[in-house]
């Protein structure tokens, strides 16, 4: 087998019992994984230098193909349920033993990385993949060790991804041709029969969020910064509700746009790159993330593109409304070198409430932020999951993340209690969704009011305005902000039919009720007291 590459560690890939390849390349760089990926046919180069590859069917996660292995050592430790669903370790081996088979007399690729930028807390990442443009999406994602750190180079974890290889559901123990599977005691992460690069991301994510929680650390799907006083705040929000967008924020300093580690060390970024939705990208309100989609590094995921000018159509949902742009951190600008902070001082969860319910901005008290944080809730766009229609769905998905969690949701909620209360962090809940009537009557927020009331949040401008609870939820609303229109604030006076608003208000507060029954056992009076009921209580 040739080994080829700038670093080729002692630690080779017979542990994982790979053998009779025809070639491994080693930690290649961006100039020789794009070539790798042209000469290979996985994908095409684009106006300004970035590689755009299409994923064929599988256009987001599939979380319903994801299993972990069910083990004695984690079986006591995990929540198993329509999250994390059990696989037998006979399966495993099973689809182990075809991947090895599969790769023989083929070319693998390989990135060894770490996850963490704080060093008390990082694990070491190998990540083994079929095609080279995959590679390159690992190289962007994952923080890169040094020279002398990779030759001796030994992997915490493992990931192999061979999209090329399928199940087969009748004798492997799965529920279709693609497989997501993870096994905490053989430390392997085996991916098959799906090209989404974000299972990789996403894979390492989840592990993390099994691991820290033993060694004090919450992990998180959130976005942070830094503002010049050296203030911290993070965002918490799923796919397509600005985590990315907002907290890169020109008079901000990026520490990462997607997973955290909250430690008594302070804030630390998991990733070393980032992995921003570009459909409908704006130069003009997203000039940042714009940018990177004309640089020569960047992996453009199932964007449209002119075959003959190379010029691409970032408007077009022509495969996927869910298009991808991975890049490393340091494409944007005034971004963390360090990837740290200290203990947040402003918590921001962020919602697309599809109903247009909740108010655009709203402060929590730390019961309502255990409340909100385990509820989850904002709309699915179409597009980021496998099966959802052509509209927005309001779904449910505790700790802002529900598909990573591995855990049970009380853990990291209790979590964020203890170290909210350890730090005095102010939290508040923003709606990027829908104003002035729900999905399809109201218009979707304007980014430039978002940013000009986080910015007053977080600069402390809204510390002495007058604050309203809402009549359904019990969450606090400015009544003024700099550079916002009142009337924007409250969003019952944006229908035009405040009837029709109280009907819709009404509606999504039993959907609250009803999802939260799940948690009641879990949490202390003060919490259950909290969100809606402590509106109700005061009718």
């Amino acid at each position: 087998m040739d080994k080829i590459g700038p670093v080729v560690p002692q630690h080779g890939l017979e542990s994982l019992g790979l053998r009779n390849l025809k070639a491994a390349y080693w930690n290649l760089g961006a100039p020789a994984l794009v070539e790798q990926a042209l000469v290979r046919g996985e994908a095409r180069l684009a106006e300004g230098g970035p590689l755009v590859a299409l994923t064929g069917e599988h256009t987001g996660r599939s979380p319903k193909d994801k299993f972990i292995v069910d083990e004695p050592e984690i079986r006591d430790e995990i929540w198993w349920g329509d999250v994390n669903v059990a696989i037998a370790p006979e399966h495993f081996e099973r689809l182990l033993g075809k991947a090895r088979a599969y790769l023989q007399g083929r070319t693998v690729f390989v990135q060894d990385c770490f996850a963490g930028a704080d060093p008390d807390y990082r694990i070491s990442v190998r990540v083994v993949t079929e095609c080279a443009w995959h590679n390159l999406f690992a190289r962007n994602m994952f923080i890169q060790p040094g020279h002398d750190a990779l030759a001796a180079f030994a992997p915490d974890f493992t990931v192999l991804q061979v999209p090329g290889l399928q199940a087969d559901p009748a004798t492997d123990g799965t529920r279709s041709e693609c497989f997501v599977l993870v096994s905490f005691s053989q430390r392997i992460v085996l991916i098959g029969g799906t090209s989404y690069a974000g299972e990789i991301k996403k894979s390492v994510f989840s592990i993390l969020n099994y691991l820290l929680p033993a060694r004090d650390v919450l992990p998180m799907h959130c976005s942070a910064n830094i503002g010049a006083k050296g203030d911290t705040a993070i965002f918490f929000g799923l796919s397509g509700t600005g985590k990315t967008t907002l907290s890169a924020d020109g008079s901000r300093t990026l520490i990462g746009d997607d997973e955290h580690g909250w430690s008594d060390n302070g804030v630390f970024n998991f990733e070393g790159g980032c992995y921003a939705k570009v459909i409908r990208l704006s130069e003009e309100a997203e000039p940042e993330i714009y940018a990177t989609t004309r640089r020569f590094g960047t992996v453009l995921e199932n964007v449209a593109m002119d075959p003959e000018t190379r010029r691409l159509d970032l408007d077009s949902a022509h495969y996927t409304e869910n298009t991808r742009a991975s890049y490393p951190i340091e494409f944007i600008p005034n971004v963390s070198d360090s990837g740290r902070g200290g203990a947040p001082t402003n918590i921001v969860m962020l919602t697309a409430d599809a109903f247009g319910v909740l108010p655009p901005i709203s402060q929590l008290t730390p019961e309502q932020a255990m409340y909100h944080f385990l509820s989850g809730y904002t709309a699915r766009v179409a597009g980021t999951e496998k099966g959802l229609g052509a509209e927005p769905s309001a779904t449910f998905s505790t700790c802002f993340g529900a598909p990573f969690m591995p855990r049970h949701p009380s853990v990291y909620a209790k979590m964020l209690r203890d170290k909210m209360q350890a730090s005095g962090a102010r939290c508040w809940l923003v709606n990027t969704g829908w104003s002035g009537g729900q999905y399809g009557v109201g218009k979707r927020m304007d980014i430039k009011l978002t940013r000009a009331m986080l910015r007053a949040a977080l600069a402390g401008e809204l510390d002495g305005v007058e604050m309203l609870p809402h009549p359904d939820f019990g969450v606090l609303m400015p009544t003024a902000c700099p550079g916002v229109p009142s009337e924007v604030l409250d969003p019952r006076r944006t229908w035009a039919d405040p009837a029709a608003y109280d009907r819709t208000a009404a509606d999504l507060v039993r959907r609250f009720e009803q999802n939260f029954k799940q948690f009641e056992a879990y949490v202390d009076e003060s919490v259950k007291a909290a969100g809606i009921y402590q509106a109700q209580a005061a009718e």
